[in-house]
C-alpha cells in the first residue's frame, strides 16, 4: 500500500480518496482504520448520503455495503454508474452476503470486486491496493488523452467534459458559472507573417498566460479551436470574471510577441466574450456557451483587445 501512495503523490499529486459506505459504525471504524494512514478516507452511513459525497468529493474508491436502511447497495450502485460524473469510479462491494449469486449480481452491477464480512485487513489491503493501482492508471492515461497536444492545455473534448461536469455542480449548489471565450487577434495574419512555427509558438506561449491566471484547482483553460480559448470559472460571479477576462487580456499584451500584421497594437492581444449564469432548468450549458460566443464576437466587431460581458439567462 505505501508505493500505491507514493504514485499517487508523484503522480496525481495527491493522496487517493476512498469512500466507506456501512451503515454500521463498527464496520465504517475497522476500514478507516485500515486505509486512514495512506488515504484521504469519507464516510457515510446511507445510500443517499453515498451518492451525494460520491457526486461532491468524487472519489478514487467506493467500499459499498450492501444492506442500509434507505437505499440498498445495489441501488446505489446501479445510481453511480448511470451517472456519468460518477460512474468512472471502482466501487467494491465489502458485505455479509456470501452467495455465489451475490457476488455475481454485484459485478453485473458493475462492482470491480466482492468481499465478504468479516473482513481480512490483509486481503482488503491487498485488494484495494490492486484496484487504486488501476484507477491511476486509468485517470494517467485518460487525462493525456484529454490534452491538446500543442499547448498542453485541455483539448476541446476535456472542455465539452467539464462543461457538463461543472454545471451540474452549480445547479446542485445553486451557485454561478462562468465561461470566457477569446481568441488571439488577427491570428491568420500572424501566421502568413512569421511562419506556421512562429504560430505554434504563440499559441504556446498564450496557453501558458491564461493558465497562469487561473488559480484554483477546478477553474480550466482549454483549446477551444485553432487560435480559441475557453476558461471555466465554476463559483464564479460576472464580476469576477471579468476581472480574470482583463487579467488574461493584460498578461498576453505583456508577453511582447511582436505582431506587425495588427491593426491594433504591434504586439499580440486577445479578445475575450465573458457569460455568467446561476445554473437553472430554463438554461442549459450550451446557452451559456452561446452567449459567451456573442460576446466574444461583440468585443471583436467593436475593436478587438478588449472584454465584452453579461450574466447569461438571468
Amino acid at each position: 500500500m505505501a508505493r500505491i501512495f507514493e504514485s499517487w503523490l508523484l503522480h496525481a499529486n495527491r493522496r487517493p480518496k476512498i469512500l466507506i459506505a456501512d451503515d454500521q459504525p463498527i464496520n465504517i471504524r475497522v476500514l478507516y482504520e485500515i486505509f486512514s494512514a495512506d488515504c484521504d478516507v469519507y464516510m457515510a452511513t446511507s445510500g443517499a448520503h453515498t451518492i451525494r459525497l460520491c457526486q461532491r468529493e468524487l472519489p478514487d474508491l467506493v467500499l459499498l455495503d450492501v444492506v442500509m436502511d434507505d437505499v440498498d447497495g445495489h441501488e446505489v450502485c446501479r445510481l453511480l454508474k448511470a451517472d456519468p460524473l460518477t460512474s468512472a469510479i471502482p466501487i467494491i462491494f465489502v458485505t455479509s452476503q456470501s452467495r455465489e449469486a451475490d457476488e455475481v449480481m454485484a459485478l453485473q452491477l458493475g462492482a470491480v470486486d466482492f468481499i465478504t464480512k468479516p473482513i481480512n485487513p490483509l486481503i482488503v489491503r491487498a485488494r484495494v491496493s490492486t484496484h487504486l493501482t488501476l484507477k491511476l492508471q486509468g485517470d494517467l492515461l485518460r487525462a493525456s488523452a484529454l490534452l491538446d497536444g500543442l499547448t498542453g492545455v485541455a483539448n476541446r473534448r476535456k472542455f465539452d467534459e467539464d462543461l457538463q461536469a461543472d454545471w451540474r455542480q452549480c445547479l446542485r449548489e445553486n451557485v454561478p458559472l462562468s465561461l470566457i471565450l477569446l481568441d488571439i487577434d488577427y491570428f491568420k495574419r500572424y501566421n502568413d507573417r512569421y511562419g506556421h512555427q512562429a504560430g505554434d509558438s504563440c499559441l504556446k506561449s498564450v496557453a501558458k498566460a491564461l493558465s497562469e491566471m487561473l488559480r484554483r484547482p477546478y477553474d480550466s483553460v482549454a483549446r477551444y479551436g485553432g487560435e480559441e480559448f475557453a476558461c471555466l470559472l465554476p463559483k464564479t460571479d460576472l464580476q469576477g470574471a471579468v476581472g480574470i477576462a482583463e487579467k488574461m487580456q493584460a498578461h498576453v499584451r505583456e508577453l511582447g510577441i511582436e505582431h506587425l500584421g495588427s491593426d491594433i497594437e504591434r504586439v499580440v492581444t486577445i479578445s475575450l466574450g465573458v457569460a455568467t449564469v446561476v445554473p437553472n432548468a430554463d438554461f442549459d450549458a450550451y446557452g451559456l456557451l452561446e452567449a459567451a460566443d456573442k460576446h466574444l464576437y461583440q468585443a471583436k466587431r467593436t475593436g478587438r483587445a478588449r472584454v465584452s460581458s453579461s450574466a447569461a439567462g438571468l
